[in-house]
């Protein structure tokens, strides 16, 4: 999974190229629009580490925005760009969920260290060092699609390999259904949707050897990837 993929929102195409140019210099893989409507489609089909919105945009503004995100996913960060330093603007942005709030102009620098800052404190278990995860008696390399332990391999398929590192991403806490949906379908429609409980129940299959772990469904919500801590 990628993790340096932001959502980012500028109606102003000089300042939006420029801050795009600039995080991917950085090593992120900025998607970059100028309005609220084209950015809110681009969030509903792909999976965003951290989200930038310009307040003050055409069509659809930051605040809206941040709002209709929200209600697909509460944990995804937010940052505001604004022209405005009203703290009536600020207050709103928090209340809606940003995580933080900076005022143009701003110097690049802070802008990279705030984002470092959130994803330090955002990003759920990221690859172990040596590149699998440890679950139990199992041990699931994402990169091979191999769940090996207690005596027998399994060679998994893309979408059961992929969906299985999202659940070990966020191992003993909630992996939301829409975010999983969105990253390994594309879409959260309902047929996608049942098509995961399929993949599911055949993890819990192919993990049941180890009675400690459990993929449990958070009703309505998710699900979460019980695992032994070592």
């Amino acid at each position: 999974m990628n993790l340096n993929k932001i959502l980012l929102v500028e109606d102003d195409p000089n300042l939006g190229q420029i801050l795009k140019d600039y995080l991917e210099v950085k090593g992120f893989q900025p998607s970059l629009y100028h309005d609220g409507k084209s950015a809110l489609k681009a969030f509903k089909s792909e999976v965003f580490q951290l989200c930038i919105f310009d307040v003050m945009m055409p069509i659809m503004d930051g605040f809206t925005l941040a709002e209709e995100v929200r209600k697909i996913e509460k944990d995804v960060p937010i940052i505001f760009l604004t022209a405005k330093s009203m703290k009536e603007d600020t207050i709103r942005g928090f209340q809606i969920g940003a995580d933080d709030y900076i005022t143009k102009p701003f110097s690049m620098e802070e802008l990279l260290l705030r984002i470092n800052a959130i994803l330090r404190r955002t990003i759920k278990n990221p690859l172990p060092p040596s590149g699998v995860y440890q679950l139990g008696h199992y041990t699931f390399d994402p990169k091979l699609h191999l769940l090996s332990g207690l005596g027998q391999e399994v060679k998994l398929t893309s979408k059961e390999a992929e969906l299985l590192e999202m659940l070990c991403q966020h191992k003993n806490q909630l992996l939301e259904r829409s975010k999983a949906l969105r990253q390994v379908w594309g879409d959260d429609n309902y047929f996608n949707s049942r098509s995961m409980d399929v993949y599911i129940t055949k993890l819990r299959k192919l993990l049941k050897g180890d009675e400690r772990i459990q993929i449990m469904n958070i009703h309505g919500t998710g699900y979460k990837l019980i695992v032994p801590e070592n």
